[in-house]
């Protein structure tokens, strides 16, 4: 009877003894889980972050604005084309700056322009071109003395990234302008707006606006 109790004894703790290795064995299991935890998530995070920060740099580098999409999308003309070629040269092969070009043609600029070295642009559209009075445009293109001051005022002599557009910019002309604005929203002189942005030519940065720019003096 003793050997029975006996036996029954030693089972019962050989029992006790599982179920507690057991137990220890789920806690360790838990406990090194919730510490992986936290030092997994930081580096996911990090991944994450370092994602769109890169995807944020590369959008910084690309044209932008509604007016983008009157660029042709291949060609010279395109965005690949104009990178390619002198700014002048590139604005000769946009369809949308056929006025401008022609201006810079009767001024005389062409060479000066292409020649210049990280300059910015801000370009008229053929429409900001045709918001100025037929017999004004015309005066204004047998000018040349007054036509070189309009040009040039859309000129600065430093290339402008998005980020370092708005403030006051000096012109080739010798007056300031003016951008306002954000984003992919500016404005120049208060009432020119950015249709097409952050546009590369090989020696240029191109902002093309929906108004022609005149000096005040």
């Amino acid at each position: 009877m003793s050997s029975v109790v006996s036996r029954r004894t030693s089972l019962a703790a050989l029992f006790a003894a599982g179920a507690l290795a057991l137990s220890l064995t789920a806690c360790s299991s838990d406990s090194s889980g919730s510490a992986a935890s936290p030092t997994t998530t930081p580096s996911s995070a990090a991944s994450s972050a370092a994602g769109s920060a890169a995807s944020g740099a590369a959008m910084a580098d690309q044209p932008f604005g509604a007016g983008c999409a009157a660029v042709p999308a291949d060609g010279a003309g395109s965005f690949a084309g104009m990178a390619k070629d002198p700014v002048a040269t590139a604005a000769s092969n946009n369809p949308a700056l056929s006025t401008l070009v022609t201006a810079v043609k009767q001024a005389g600029l062409v060479d000066t322009l292409n020649s210049a070295q990280n300059i910015t642009v801000f370009a008229p559209t053929n429409d900001a071109f045709a918001k100025v009075p037929k017999d004004q445009l015309d005066a204004l293109l047998a000018d040349k003395a007054k036509l070189t001051k309009v040009l040039t005022y859309h000129v600065t002599p430093d290339r402008l990234t998005p980020a370092s557009l708005p403030g006051d910019h000096k012109t080739l002309e010798g007056s300031n302008l003016t951008v306002t604005g954000s984003g992919e929203a500016f404005t120049v002189n208060g009432n020119s707006k950015v249709v097409c942005g952050n546009v590369q030519t090989s020696n240029a940065t191109v902002y093309i606006v929906d108004t022609v720019l005149m000096p005040t003096s």
